[in-house]
């Protein structure tokens, strides 16, 4: 389904995880897109309080829209975990506590899974692009794949290490970051909204 064509120019990253920026900013690369972070331009986070990844998105870009009068993109992403009933999900970066502390959030979820046997789990990445003047597009990638442990490498960032998709034998914290980012969830997002917003 085709949406609104991006038509280049500025556009903001409603994102203060610079691991995140850096990566959409790549995945961006081809498109004539100028980059630039919430963080940079000194935005405040908005509390996430919508109920899905696609809501918290849209409230995100909303907002740095609104702030910024330029166009604004915004992913809300996170780890669904099936034997604890899709958690951490929404609360993904809420787990690693104030101090951002990843391995924390991976050891939490280590220890409730408590000797489970299913460790499936995915990656879900929402992301939603919203003009000034209120035109918004968004759309949900995911990827499936096993909890492992202990975490392994130390590229990506939250909770790759611990992450190891379907088909491969490395987690996405093993893996280059161009090998990850055509294959994620991520990807999968921008793959959609790309054929949405981006291409010809």
């Amino acid at each position: 389904m085709k949406g609104r064509r991006w038509q280049g120019g500025p556009l903001v990253i409603a994102s203060h995880n610079q691991g995140k920026v850096a990566e959409i900013a790549d995945l961006l690369a081809p498109y004539g897109a100028e980059v630039m972070s919430a963080a940079g331009l000194g935005l405040e986070e908005p509390e996430e309080t919508g109920l899905t990844f696609i809501d918290n998105a849209l409230l995100k870009a909303r907002a740095a829209a609104k702030a910024t009068g330029k166009p604004a993109l915004a992913d809300d992403s996170g780890l669904a975990v099936a034997a604890l009933n899709g958690d951490p999900g929404l609360y993904s970066a809420r787990w690693a506590g104030p101090r951002k502390d990843f391995f924390l959030a991976m050891r939490k979820v280590e220890d409730k899974l408590a000797g489970s046997t299913d460790r499936r789990a995915a990656f879900l990445c929402a992301l939603a692009l919203v003009w000034p003047d209120g035109h918004e597009e968004a759309v949900e990638g995911r990827v499936d794949g096993l909890w492992v442990w202990p975490p392994r490498g130390g590229n990506g960032f939250g909770y790759d290490p611990a992450f190891q998709p379907d088909g491969y034998d490395q987690t996405f914290g093993e893996m280059a970051p161009e090998h990850k980012h055509e294959m994620s969830h991520r990807a999968d997002a921008f793959r959609q909204l790309v054929a949405r917003c981006f291409a010809p």
